[in-house]
Order: C-alpha cells, then sequence, then structure tokens
C-alpha cells in the first residue's frame, strides 16, 4: 500500500484535516507540505507536527513532483481557482466545503476533471461516524420502509467576533451565511441517507449579526421519494445542536446533537416492532466501528486511491448540495416553489446574488 504525500493548503481547518485524517493514518499518508499566507500560523502548524516544507505560495506547491495530494482549506472565495489549477498540474485535490459558489463554478470544476489525471474529493466528513454509518446500512438493506417525513436542524452560535475574521460574512469571500458554511453539512447528510429533494421553498433572513449573508433560514422540501422535509438553520441559538430526525415506514432515526459531530454514535434507532428489530440486530449484528469525520473519510479516499473503493464523497455530491442552496435563495428571492434540477435557464445559476426577476 503506497503512502501519499499531501500539501496543506490553509492552516486553520487544515490543522483538523492533520490531526484527524492523517496523523491516525501513517501508513497511508505523509503531510509534506504546508502552505498559507500567514507565516506565524505556518510556523507553529509547521513546529507542532514537524513539517519542513513551508510555503507561501500556492504554486510552488502545484510544481512539486514530490506531492501527490492537494489539500485545500483556503476561504471559500479561491476554491475554484484552486481546485482547477491542482487538477491541472496532475494533482489529486481535496477541496473543504463548500466547492465553490455558483453552479456553474462547480460545472467549470467537473469540466475540468474531465480531462485531469487526478481525483478530486470535496469534504463533507459529517457523513462519517457509527450513528449515520449505521443508519445507511440499515437504510440500504431495505429495513426502513418508505421515508415519510424528517425535520434537519442547525442551531449554531455565532457571534461578532466569529465575523471579525476578515473574509466570514461576506459575499465575495465566504460566499454565503449559514445555508453555505454551516448547515451544508447537514444537508448534505440528508440526501445521503434519503436521496435527493424535487421541490423547494425557503426563506432566508440576516438576523443575528450585522454581516452581508444570512445567517437564518427555514426551508421545506419535498423529496423525490414523496416524503416532506423541513430544514431549520439559525445562528443565534443559546445551545448548539445539530440534528436529523427521520421517519421512515419501520424505523426512526435520530442523530446524536453533537453540533460539530453529528454522524457519530449512539444515533436513537427506534423499530415500529419486534420483527422489524430483529432484522435491524442481524444488519449490524457484527459492526465494525466507523470512526468519525476527517479519519474515515480520508481513509477511504486513500482505499479510492489504492483502487480498493468508490471515492467517498464526489462533485456530484458537492452539486447536489449547492443546487439546494441555489434553489433556497431563488425561492426565498422570487416567493415561489422550486423544481429541481436546476438548469442554466436558473436566474441563479451563475451567481447567487443576481436577483430573481
Amino acid at each position: 500500500m503506497s503512502i501519499k504525500t499531501v500539501a496543506i493548503v490553509g492552516c486553520g481547518i487544515g490543522r483538523s484535516h492533520i490531526v484527524e485524517g492523517y496523523l491516525p493514518h501513517p501508513d497511508k499518508f505523509r503531510v509534506a507540505a504546508i502552505c498559507d499566507l500567514n507565516e506565524e500560523r505556518l510556523k507553529a502548524v509547521g513546529d507542532e507536527f514537524g513539517i519542513e516544507k513551508r510555503t507561501t505560495s500556492f504554486t510552488e506547491l502545484l510544481g512539486d513532483d514530490e506531492i501527490d495530494i492537494i489539500d485545500i482549506c483556503t476561504p471559500p472565495g479561491i476554491h475554484r481557482e484552486q481546485v482547477v489549477a491542482a487538477l491541472a498540474a496532475g494533482k489529486h485535490v481535496v477541496c473543504e466545503k463548500p466547492l465553490t459558489g455558483s453552479l456553474a463554478a462547480v460545472d467549470e470544476i467537473v469540466e475540468a476533471e474531465k480531462s485531469a489525471k487526478g481525483a478530486l474529493m470535496p469534504i463533507f466528513q459529517y457523513r462519517y461516524g457509527d450513528g449515520i454509518q449505521k443508519a445507511k446500512s440499515i437504510i440500504d438493506a431495505g429495513i426502513a420502509g418508505k421515508f415519510y417525513m424528517g425535520a434537519v436542524e442547525t442551531f449554531w452560535l455565532r457571534k461578532p467576533e466569529y465575523y471579525a475574521v476578515p473574509w466570514r460574512g461576506k459575499w465575495a469571500t465566504e460566499l454565503g451565511g449559514v445555508l453555505v458554511t454551516h448547515a451544508l453539512h447537514l444537508h448534505d447528510m440528508l440526501f445521503h441517507l434519503a436521496g435527493p429533494a424535487a421541490r423547494v421553498f425557503g426563506r432566508v433572513a440576516t438576523r443575528v449579526n450585522n454581516i452581508e449573508v444570512e445567517d437564518c433560514a427555514s426551508v421545506s422540501l419535498q423529496m423525490q421519494n414523496g416524503a416532506f422535509v423541513s430544514l431549520s438553520c439559525t445562528l443565534g441559538s443559546q445551545q448548539q445542536i445539530s440534528r436529523l430526525r427521520l421517519h421512515f415506514e419501520n424505523v426512526t432515526f435520530e442523530s446524536n446533537h453533537d453540533p460539530y459531530a453529528p454522524g457519530k454514535g449512539p444515533w436513537q434507532i427506534i423499530a415500529a416492532n419486534d420483527e422489524v428489530q430483529a432484522r435491524i440486530d442481524a444488519a449490524v449484528g457484527d459492526w465494525r466501528p466507523v470512526a468519525p469525520r476527517f479519519n474515515t473519510q480520508m481513509a477511504r479516499f486513500h482505499d479510492y486511491l489504492s483502487g480498493h473503493g468508490p471515492l467517498p464523497v464526489t462533485s456530484a455530491d458537492a452539486r447536489r448540495a449547492l443546487e439546494l442552496v441555489t434553489a433556497i435563495y431563488q425561492s426565498s428571492d422570487s416567493g415561489a416553489d422550486i423544481a429541481l434540477p436546476i438548469g442554466r435557464d436558473s436566474p441563479k445559476y451563475a451567481d447567487w446574488r443576481a436577483k430573481t426577476r
């Protein structure tokens, strides 16, 4: 099994990638370089983990033949250009969410992938952990049955000091608010378990902080399978909670409430009767623990690169999550119910900030 060399670009959330995603797998990855414009942070992270190669130049990493993977953890406003450049340089690419800031930009990245030697894996680490993976196993086995209804809540707290970081809270650099930066995780978890949405009605507002982007949202979904789901998001909750509660014909699932690791166990898995419980016990009786967040996502990425499994998160997954964001913004602007999929004819396809007429 080959060890892949990694360059981390952006040492903020990039430090979490190192701690949770790469250090637990020394047989799979070696962080060979770090890049950050903040030289104090560059030195601190480099010293902490003994990483010798440190640079403020993203371009320098692209030309380094010793680097297999470019892991992009920079502010969202520059993701698209960095992903496209890294793919053009022949690198594998990991990119933090949001992958980019419009469906047009996602589709540009998808086109770049088609001729790239390397693979692109967007980050959706909340998919991983014992709780969500057990739920998915039960659903995929056909035990849960028809999906009836669900509720997804992203109730977090962000105060003015959070927005003291210059790129946060601005359309040009953060690309959006609670829907793009915070709730995107939970909404991807919903799609991962229950499939895509068909229709979207939503409202967004800025009520908590003095920022450009939204910090509250209320959304109603009709899923392709006919189920109804409500999405509620705020950055003004005094108790931080991330919660999914999904009601199926035979099982109700409720995630743990950890705001930053809702995929980990235990989840409530409530069977309709003893017969269903017996089927669940048989399906997960020899269950092997699934480590949460970056730990499992990075391990499965290495499996894919080694030819031993599927790509754990794809650009299509990222597009589906950002299509939901686009539909919510369009619905909020127009007051209309929006049908998916969204194509090039949408007023929001190229720019979420474009007004809907």
